[in-house]
């Protein structure tokens, strides 16, 4: 009897110490911190002194490109609940649209109508329809040729924001302004 319980305990006292050993190994180390301070110029054979520095690195969009349009002007306009006409806060963003539109006549858009998860699918299909069909309409009152605009509805089937709840619904509710083909790449 002795001897079983000292095998017990003995297996008790290597299964803990197992334990114990597996749990220091995953403990988390301090990551080495690097300066963050340039070097010092090299001097000598290793850098010529007649090369240029390189150029600086900019951030602005290409002028008539579609990151251009994206960051200068907005691509999309929020809706209300079950409500297809264009909101007041949505029309300086669209009269932008219009503006850089008419500034790079080769540009072609896709208005994309998106609904929120809230309804069945064809009826946000038919909502997304009419959402997208406002903007078109508002671009072209603003002097848009019609035949550079085409429309898509993809109702609740496409959704920029995953979660649920008022806020993801109002982020769903939205018209995008997709450009197709003719805006700058280089």
């Amino acid at each position: 009897m002795v001897t079983s319980l000292n095998r017990k305990t003995a297996l008790r006292l290597v299964l803990i110490g197992t334990a114990a050993a597996s749990l220091a190994a995953c403990a988390h180390k301090p990551k080495p911190s690097f300066p963050t301070t340039a070097p010092p110029p090299v001097s000598g054979p290793e850098r010529p002194t007649t090369a240029p520095p390189p150029a600086p690195v900019t951030q602005s969009a290409l002028p008539g490109s579609e990151q251009d349009f994206v960051i200068n002007v907005g691509d999309r306009v929020y809706f209300d609940f079950d409500r297809y006409d264009v909101r007041a806060d949505a029309q300086p963003l669209l009269a932008g649209q219009a503006t850089w539109l008419k500034q790079y006549p080769a540009v072609v858009v896709r208005i994309e109508g998106n609904c929120d998860e809230r309804g069945t699918r064809e009826y946000n299909l038919a909502l997304g329809a009419r959402r997208a069909n406002a903007v078109r309409d508002f671009l072209v009152s603003h002097g848009l040729d019609p035949a550079r605009i085409t429309t898509i509805s993809y109702g609740k089937e496409k959704p920029i924001d995953a979660g649920s709840g008022d806020e993801a619904d109002q982020h769903n509710r939205n018209a995008h302004t997709a450009i197709v083909s003719g805006a700058r790449t280089r």
